[in-house]
């Protein structure tokens, strides 16, 4: 079973949630120069803020502080999500994909909601990633104070 070291979880969710959220936002942003207006900017920051303070933001801190309390130091590879956060994340992305192949979304909702989303998407890759070195950072300030 490949485990790694509880912190390497949230190196593991940065990555995971980074490159979910460049992929998205490139897709949104190759749809969106027919479309740049100040109205679907200003609705893409709405995107991206909606989804930053009621789902992506408290995803990043109910993780990274369930990781924290994980007894072991060794963690299964997985762990950096629960099944609730997995199955959220497949029916996004099944979601997202029967949008855009299905035809069901017009290109100016792939360029407004994609980008603001991978925005945010991106954001929390990045939060998980700061929360790491963080987590690095105390360990190495209590290392040096213990001994």
């Amino acid at each position: 079973m490949l485990k790694v070291k509880k912190n390497s979880l949230l190196m593991i969710a940065c990555l995971v949630w980074g490159i979910a959220g460049i992929n998205i936002l490139r897709i949104g942003l190759l749809a969106y120069p027919a479309y740049v207006t100040v109205g679907n900017i200003i609705l893409s920051v709405a995107v991206f803020s909606v989804f930053q303070y009621f789902i992506f933001g408290k995803l990043v801190k109910k993780h990274t502080q369930r990781i924290r309390t994980y007894k072991e130091e060794k963690q299964f590879f997985l762990k950096f999500f629960d099944v609730k956060s997995f199955v959220i994340m497949a029916v996004m992305m099944a979601g997202g994909i029967y949008i855009r192949e299905s035809g069901l979304g017009p290109e100016i909702f792939i360029a407004v909601f994609y980008s603001g989303l991978g925005a945010s998407l991106l954001l929390a890759g990045i939060l998980f990633g700061r929360n790491y070195f963080r987590e690095i950072s105390l360990q190495k300030k209590t290392a040096q104070r213990c001994c």
